[in-house]
């Protein structure tokens, strides 16, 4: 789990950076838009809607955008039909990379990730070549100063968590996708400050990249993220803190 943790750390960072120049905005509005065409406009009644939308507000997004986001995925706006779909393959150092993506156009989306796999040292793969490796789970990181591991352990097994590790400044909370809400609620009952929390796909084992070929596969994972159409990227990576350091 610390080679997740370490990665859930950089990419928290880096939304906050895409924040500042309103690239997060344009995934989050496809993400909405998609979730409320699934299973609905009604954030109480619809969990992933539910889920987008208070992401939204953590970064930010004007409450309009969010409305208008959901209205066009009900159809009381006109929008765009996005699709989903999963990419597969692995990156230098043989990483695991899974790829969520929400397109309006499956060619170009499928042309784009391609070029940038081979341009960056890696290759895409077939269907379930990698998913095997990942598993959907909760996942909530608490830093360490804000709270006894002890109570924290307490608290968020009660609430039905599956697990928490201890991490070198955080402590990693993993649940049951059906029991992430309960937790997290748990966690704010308490006035417990949550660093990151995502519904997300863990790895059930980590590889450790070092030197160029770690640089290398966050060069691949970074150009991945940038493109407009991915949503998500998920990679079963441990990279030593030092280079972390330098992407920070």
């Amino acid at each position: 789990m610390s080679g997740h943790s370490k990665w859930a750390s950089i990419k928290h960072k880096k939304g906050a950076a895409d924040a500042k120049r309103g690239k997060v905005f344009t995934k989050l509005i496809r993400e909405i838009t998609v979730a409320a065409r699934s299973g609905g406009g009604d954030v109480g009644a619809n969990a992933r809607l539910r889920m987008v939308v208070q992401k939204a507000k953590e970064s930010n997004m004007p409450a309009e955008n969010v409305d208008r986001a959901i209205k066009k995925g009900t159809g009381e706006l006109e929008g765009v039909n996005y699709e989903e779909v999963v990419y597969e393959g692995y990156g230098p150092g043989g990483i695991a990379i899974m790829v969520d993506v929400l397109t309006d156009n499956k060619n170009r989306a499928s042309s784009d990730i391609r070029n940038i796999f081979s341009k960056k040292g890696g290759n895409m793969a077939g269907q379930g070549s990698v998913n095997w490796i990942f598993e959907k789970r909760g996942y909530i990181v608490v830093n360490k100063n804000v709270i006894e591991e002890d109570k924290l352990m307490s608290i968020v097994l009660d609430s039905g968590a599956e697990d928490l590790k201890t991490e070198e400044t955080t402590y990693a909370i993993t649940t049951q996708p059906g029991d992430f809400e309960n937790v997290k609620k748990a966690l704010q009952d308490n006035k417990i400050k949550i660093e990151t929390s995502e519904i997300t796909n863990v790895p059930k084992n980590t590889i450790k990249v070092t030197g160029e070929n770690a640089k290398k596969v966050l060069s691949l994972v970074s150009e991945l993220e940038d493109n407009d159409d991915v949503q998500n990227v998920y990679a079963n990576l441990d990279i030593p803190d030092d280079i972390l350091k330098e992407m920070e």
